[in-house]
């Protein structure tokens, strides 16, 4: 059995090392878009911050671990695939051969049509090269500016202050993490970033950027003009999709895949970023781009391609982000549904944050701030659906009890 995976990202790099468990004989190829050894960019703001060096970016840390894998790990470029053929084409006409074919591709980064914005000194940070330009920018005392302070733009944004720069941040919502907590979560996590010296510019936007002397000036909406050394663009990503038209692979924000992630075609599974999946609390299809999901997606369908059948339950949308030693985290649907129950508990001063969201008699959705000890019950409780039962009421007035509610309930059902 020939199999193909286009993508070294977490996602890929499990796919390969499960199939090998299961196979000793498949042969298996794993294509990367970059030159690098394959890593994890959710070590890169490690290594921007100077935390760890490149190498401990690295997915693997032993040299010879792919060749003892036997696993052949080759950089390209893939333009197009020809599902009925069962072959890739690579950027330079090459092609490549599978039996079945993994596609485990990622996503890119996006950029506002923003005039100016192709100047030099303003980087992404999504890559290597990304992260290696940024620090060759960012020196102590430097003037960055960080567009965007969704979850990304938050992890970006320790790492520029771990380069003691002078940071301010750009965001066009009215709060900072608008996609993953609501507006008394965000503006704690402002009030928390200023405290630490940050400069934060809510509901403001970039409009304009231009070249002048030696650094660059950012037109703003919102607020006065301010001026840059380096700006780091975190505005959003997208799926790898656009090589797949024609193919006859079903899309729509990513890849849609079946309960074993399989993809329309027969043969072709997603995982990771790319991968359109079910989303365990709507029911719907879903990309979550967070690296637990992607593992998983890579062994379920690494399993599947080897002919184990095995369903994909679901993955539970689920973020955790250490703003400069403020956690804060949320699961499920935190925004609630219509005709749902809250409950809230808030301590602006203590920067402490409890935000529970019912439907019926389950808990459906949570977000976090200030502590971490309520972060297994809460997920338990997501992902088990249990009844809820006496202690809803219990946690409409008292939120902090999760954890009683999870062990009470669960010792119950068991």
């Amino acid at each position: 059995m020939n199999h193909v995976i286009v993508g070294a990202g977490p996602a890929g790099i499990i796919a390969a090392e499960t199939l090998r468990r299961l196979d000793q004989h498949a042969q298996i190829t794993v294509i990367g878009a970059e030159t690098n050894a394959p890593y994890s960019r959710m070590a890169i703001p490690y290594f921007l911050a100077d935390d760890i060096t490149e190498s401990g970016t690295h997915l693997r840390h032993s040299a010879n671990h792919f060749l003892e894998q036997k696993i052949e790990v080759r950089q390209g470029v893939v333009a197009a695939l020809s599902p009925k053929d069962r072959n890739i084409r690579f950027d330079d006409n090459q092609t490549l051969s599978y039996d079945k074919l993994l596609l485990a591709c990622g996503s890119h980064t996006l950029r506002p049509p923003i005039p100016g914005i192709d100047l030099p000194a303003i980087e992404n940070c999504w890559t290597l090269e990304d992260a290696r330009k940024i620090i060759a920018h960012a020196k102590p005392g430097s003037r960055v500016v960080l567009m965007g302070a969704g979850f990304i733009g938050c992890i970006v944004l320790e790492a520029l202050v771990a380069r003691k720069v002078d940071l301010t941040v750009v965001e066009m919502a009215p709060h900072m993490l608008a996609r993953m907590m609501d507006e008394t979560g965000g503006a704690m996590i402002k009030r928390w970033c200023e405290k630490e010296g940050v400069k934060v510019l809510t509901s403001t936007k970039v409009t304009e950027i231009n070249q002048a002397d030696t650094h660059l000036h950012l037109t703003l909406e919102g607020s006065s003009d301010v001026d840059a050394d380096l700006v780091v663009c975190a505005t959003g990503v997208a799926p790898n999709i656009d090589f797949l038209a024609n193919t006859g692979i079903a899309t729509d924000h990513g890849i849609l895949v079946d309960e074993h992630l399989q993809t329309s075609v027969e043969h072709i599974y997603a995982a990771g970023d790319v991968a359109q999946g079910y989303d365990f609390s709507t029911g719907k299809q879903e990309v979550h781009a967070i690296q637990p999901t992607a593992s998983e997606h890579g062994r379920l369908a690494a399993q599947n391609m080897s002919g184990k059948s095995t369903r994909f339950a679901g993955s539970l949308s689920m973020n955790v982000l250490n703003t400069l030693g403020l956690v804060s985290s949320s699961y499920g649907l935190w925004m609630g549904v219509n005709g749902g129950d809250r409950a809230q508990a808030i301590n602006e001063d203590a920067f402490r944050y409890l935000r529970l969201e019912f439907d019926g008699d389950f808990l459906i959705g949570a977000l976090c701030m200030g502590f971490t000890q309520h972060v297994g019950a809460i997920r338990g409780l997501l992902q088990t659906k249990i009844p809820l039962g006496p202690w809803k009421d219990i946690l409409l007035r008292h939120p902090h009890r999760v954890m009683e509610a999870y062990l009470a309930r669960t010792q119950s059902a068991a």
